[in-house]
């Protein structure tokens, strides 16, 4: 929790020396009542009487206001402190949730691990190397199967990830390079995360079919870290 602004801290001393003050005033006005000689009291007339009394009931009364004024003060200075700590929070918890969305946030749960293994140059094959459309695919294949996050070889993907094929060598992912084996990770039901890449014409089977070798494996528990880049916009504002 932050520690209070220089602000509220002289208004919560204020608000408690104006008590202070206060309540001191009354002390003292009830001290001079006791103090006062009985004697000349009965000797006073009835109509002296009448006016002091009025005199110290006008002056409790002005005292006592400035007491409830003062309860009320307090009493709003907390009312107000309690709705800004909530909004605070209810602010924080928002953020959360956007943050969470636009992948800025490290996630764990339930899901898949895809590793594809491209060809090596030794390797005597017709096999084909992985391209990036490959990648592509499989992503959008887990997003449509209600995949919550996706990252590849730990590369958060996000509304404006891009993977691209780069001189029919390498492949980047948020303008890295990354290198085979590629690992992709899915965060959502494992069930239908897997069910979207094999069987029916799944496309981690037409990999397979043309000889590449990947491997889905469901796991209780994945950690997906966040996207490390800046979520920068150019055309809207």
């Amino acid at each position: 929790m932050s520690k209070p602004k220089k602000g509220k801290i002289v208004m919560i001393v204020a608000i408690g020396l104006m008590c202070f003050i206060l309540m001191t005033i009354m002390f003292m006005q009830f001290k001079i009542v006791n103090q006062t000689d009985i004697t000349s009291i009965e000797t006073m007339r009835k109509s002296e009487l009448t006016t002091e009394l009025a005199s110290w009931k006008q002056k409790y009364e002005e005292t006592n206001a400035k007491f409830e004024e003062t309860q009320d003060t307090l009493n709003d200075y907390r009312n107000s402190e309690k709705s800004s700590t909530e909004s605070q929070k209810l602010l924080n918890e928002e953020l959360d949730k956007i943050n969470l969305i636009l992948g800025k946030t490290d996630v764990e749960g339930q899901g898949v691990t895809i590793t594809i293994k491209d060809v090596t140059e030794e390797a005597a094959t017709d096999v084909s190397s992985i391209k990036a459309d490959d990648l592509l695919t499989i992503v959008n294949a887990l997003k449509l199967a209600g995949a919550e996050a996706i990252s590849v070889n730990d590369q958060r993907i996000v509304n404006t990830s891009d993977i691209v094929y780069i001189n029919n060598s390498f492949i980047k992912v948020n303008q890295q390079r990354i290198l085979s084996p590629y690992v992709i990770k899915a965060i959502g039901n494992s069930a239908y995360l897997e069910s979207a890449l094999i069987g029916n014409g799944g496309y981690a089977d037409e990999l397979k079919q043309l000889g590449h070798d990947i491997s889905i494996q469901k796991e209780n528990r994945i950690k997906i870290n966040k996207y490390e880049g800046e979520l920068d916009t150019k055309y809207m504002n």
